[in-house]
């Protein structure tokens, strides 16, 4: 049962800066500012909200078909997922332009600089929903603005459930554009920051946004997750990580679990719990696609953290 996900594919650049920001930069210069930060070390990702869904959702089992562009400087991420076996027939490659590039400088202090470079994303209009065939969902994640408008409406024309996951992406958007979202959408999942900002553009509270989808699942960090489903209010608990490393990607992760679950017909209290026992995962790994664990191992442990087994 092949899940579409639709979002970026992306490079993570990521370097350490082994002083503090705040030393370099002098607030009377904040307007003239010329400053280069010695990066001693520095690592690449592999990145992008659907390509860390993919990773996640093949982890588990399930069959993730990316629907994305990338850039002339392909090869790489193209080999990767040959290696994972995950379908890259609807990875368009834009010819004159890059893939997206996250650049992210860390000081010692935990403070970030960040550049992103959208590059082939701001095409992902090119491709089309209809080319993917038989999917039995579909998610709508961060990606260029126009194909996130193009792809939720596709999928609706089209009869597939729909999760919206508007994540970083969701500034682009007027409340007019985010309702419309809504109403097309099966689904809705935001982190609580994420729903702050869709509650506040759309006028709409949770409980109303709630009433117009099949399931609104909110993520809230250590506090675990809520799900609003009819008249059902589940809270979901936030499974212990082995240690806390790397917060990045595991709201990704968490979406894997919701994919898996709904395709697998879990109800929701179980799929919370897979998507939430996914981010814990997740987050004690460096990276967003570092993590490697067989499906015999995470179901153990759910069964470690919830007391029974998938």
């Amino acid at each position: 049962m092949k899940s579409l996900i639709c979002g970026s594919v992306a490079f993570d650049t990521i370097m350490s800066f082994e002083g503090r920001f705040s030393e370099s930069l002098l607030a009377d210069q904040l307007h003239k500012i010329n400053v280069s930060f010695l990066v001693p070390t520095m690592r690449r990702e592999f990145g992008g909200c659907a390509g860390n869904i993919a990773y996640n959702l093949k982890l588990l089992g399930g069959d993730p078909l990316i629907m994305a562009t990338i850039g002339q400087d392909d090869a790489s991420y193209r080999e990767r997922l040959e290696q994972l076996q995950i379908s890259q027939q609807c990875l368009k490659t834009i010819d004159d332009a890059y893939t997206g590039q996250a650049l992210i400088t860390t000081d010692a202090d935990g403070n970030q600089i960040n550049a992103f470079h959208p590059g082939a994303m701001s095409f992902s209009h090119y491709n089309k929903v209809a080319d993917a065939g038989d999917v039995a969902i579909a998610i709508v994640a961060p990606d260029g603005r126009d194909g996130m408008l193009q792809h939720a409406q596709h999928c609706a024309d089209l009869n597939i459930p729909l999760i919206f996951d508007p994540g970083q992406g969701l500034p682009m958007f007027n409340g007019d554009e985010l309702k419309n979202f809504i109403e097309l959408a099966t689904y809705v999942a935001v982190n609580d920051y994420e729903a702050e900002l869709l509650t506040g553009r759309t006028g709409l509270s949770l409980q109303e946004i709630s009433q117009r989808v099949s399931a609104l699942v909110v993520t809230r960090g250590e506090q675990g997750a809520e799900i609003f489903s009819g008249n059902a209010h589940l809270m979901i608990p936030c499974v212990k990580a082995e240690k806390i490393v790397d917060p990045t990607g595991c709201g990704d992760a968490f979406r894997a679990g919701m994919l898996f679950g709904l395709t697998n017909g879990m109800d929701w209290a179980t799929t919370g719990r897979l998507s939430s026992l996914m981010g814990s995962i997740k987050i004690a790994h460096q990276g967003p696609q570092n993590h490697v664990l067989s499906r015999a191992e995470i179901d153990d442990r759910f069964h470690q953290a919830f007391g029974y087994r998938l």
